[in-house]
């Protein structure tokens, strides 16, 4: 089969994945078989191709919001059946055990395995994925709307909820790229007030069009305090004036996988007033079922720019460089 494989780590400007035949994967007990048609393109392969995350698989196939078919189920799969569209994302397995695991909190079990990252994911004709980690995908979605559901839609979801917003709250978006655009729209249909701000106008004028009461560049204040924000940019430098905006209990979280470094804060501005500052880890599965079912009711639409297979380093240097609005998606 084709696929986009990552040997070695390095600068996207140097196009690292590298287009190959490499042999089909096989279900085994436990698992389904599944024929890509789509791969949405995330910030976090991004970090695990520029080397960013530590322990990376090589050679690795990347990508972890993949819609495709069933195609074959390995022995003891019954939830599952072939021919069923389904959804691959960043969580993959499980030791199902540990406190964590048993306490609702899978998400920071420390054996879970990470799609794209320590299993080979969905830059690839056909990926391979445990039955009980595959998310069966609403009938409303097409395969390009539904992809970026799957990590960008997921993790903006959990951090909506790990920030404490509620209807009618003003909530700060910082950064607008593929999970904020998700965001947004989830959070207006809750009756929340949104104020964003971001570094491309591209991406702010986006923000308007989806809804926000108020935009401006990427550390300028907003007009009001506000209640919840979250910080979608890798960008460490974002926490203090985002601190400081907060409504006195109002909580930051911080979405990113990996952040730049994080300067010191001001207690007195910036923490005093119990303000929360907290970090949103990976996803639980339930987050994910959620998150679809609320997407199909609202219903979410997703903006997406298509690119080959064939093209992923392009791809992924057009999303660092921020120069399109929403998301990637991959056609295999």
């Amino acid at each position: 089969m084709k696929a986009m494989v990552l040997d070695h780590v390095g600068d996207m400007a140097g196009s690292p994945l590298q287009l190959r035949d490499i042999p089909m994967p096989l279900p085994g007990s436990g698992d389904v078989l599944v024929k890509v048609h789509v791969c949405a393109v995330c910030r976090t392969d991004l970090h695990v191709i520029e080397g960013e995350l530590a322990d990376v698989k090589r050679p690795l196939v990347p990508g972890h919001q993949v819609v495709g078919t069933v195609t074959q189920v390995g022995a003891g799969v019954t939830e599952v059946h072939e021919g069923d569209r389904v959804g691959i994302a960043w969580l993959q397995g499980t030791c199902g055990i540990c406190e964590f695991c048993r306490s609702e909190r899978e998400n920071l079990c420390l054996k879970a395995r990470f799609t794209g990252y320590q299993v080979d994911g969905g830059y690839a004709e056909y990926a391979v994925v445990p039955a009980r980690f595959a998310y069966p995908i609403p009938s409303g979605f097409t395969d390009d709307e539904a992809a970026p559901l799957l990590c960008a839609g997921i993790i903006g979801y959990r951090a909506l909820r790990l920030s404490g917003i509620k209807p009618g709250q003003r909530l700060g978006l910082y950064g607008f790229g593929a999970s904020a655009h998700i965001a947004i729209q989830i959070a207006r249909h809750w009756g929340c007030q949104v104020y964003v701000s971001s570094l491309k106008a591209e991406h702010q004028a986006l923000a308007r069009e989806l809804g926000a009461v108020w935009v401006g560049g990427a550390q300028d204040a907003p007009p009001d305090l506000l209640h919840a924000s979250i910080i979608f940019a890798p960008a460490g430098e974002l926490v203090s004036p985002a601190l400081r905006a907060l409504e006195r209990g109002g909580t930051l979280a911080l979405a990113g996988i990996h952040m730049s470094p994080i300067p010191s804060l001001d207690y007195d501005r910036e923490l005093f007033g119990e303000r929360i500052l907290r970090s949103v880890t990976a996803n639980t599965r339930q987050d994910g079922i959620d998150l679809l079912r609320e997407a199909a009711a609202i219903p979410i639409k997703p903006r997406t720019v298509r690119f080959p297979l064939r093209e992923a380093n392009q791809a992924l240097q057009a999303l660092k460089a921020g120069s399109f609005q929403g998301a990637a998606v991959l056609t295999i």
